[in-house]
This record gives C-alpha cells, sequence and structure tokens, in this order.
C-alpha cells in the first residue's frame, strides 16, 4: 500500500513541477490572464498535496531532484510577476495622470450658475 501513495503524491508533485514551467511561459509571455489560472490551478495541487495524509515522495531520492529544479523557477516567477505588477502599475499611474476630473478648469468656473 505505500506504493500507492508514493505514486499519488509523485503524480502530483509532477503536476506541479509542469505547472511551475508553464507559469515561466505565460509570464515570459506577459499573457497574465492565463497566468493566474495557472496560479490557481497550481494552488489547487498544492491543496491536493496539504491532503495527503502522508507525503512518502518527499523523504525520497527523486524528491531533492525535483526540489533543485523547482526552486530557482518559483524564484523566477515571484520577481517577474513583482516586475509585472511594478510596470503594470507605472503604466495606470501614467494614463491617470491625464484625467482631468480633479483639476480646476477655467472653463469649469464659466459654466457655473451661482
Amino acid at each position: 500500500m505505500p506504493d500507492d501513495r508514493y505514486a499519488a503524491a509523485q503524480e502530483l508533485w509532477e503536476k506541479y513541477r509542469a505547472l511551475t514551467h508553464e507559469l515561466i511561459k505565460f509570464i515570459d509571455a506577459e499573457e497574465i490572464d492565463l497566468f493566474i489560472d495557472l496560479v490557481d490551478q497550481r494552488e489547487q495541487i498544492v491543496d491536493l498535496i496539504k491532503a495527503l495524509p502522508e507525503d512518502p515522495y518527499r523523504g525520497g531520492p527523486a524528491w531533492a531532484a525535483l526540489d533543485a529544479e523547482i526552486r530557482p523557477l518559483e524564484m523566477q516567477i515571484r520577481y517577474k510577476a513583482q516586475a509585472w505588477l511594478n510596470r503594470s502599475r507605472r503604466r495606470n499611474a501614467a494614463v491617470h495622470s491625464y484625467d482631468l476630473t480633479g483639476a480646476n478648469l477655467p472653463g469649469g468656473v464659466l459654466n457655473r450658475r451661482y
């Protein structure tokens, strides 16, 4: 029976690895909607991993290789997502700097009724 638990955990971790690689592709292409969908899918995989009564895969020899592969990718994802968010905020601020809703325009004073 432990082999079934190991196989189930290994399958979930492989899905996690595949989704992590896909996240890199979509953040590089700035496909943010798909990126967010994949983040949600990866969170579901994490929930399934946490729901396992035990995770024998993490104690196995294959875990070290998977961990060494995933950790740098997660750091890249975090860095690239933060960089995208900063760019998006700057663009948004630049667009809103042209809004005239708070400006006191001379024409606005002339059009008021007293």
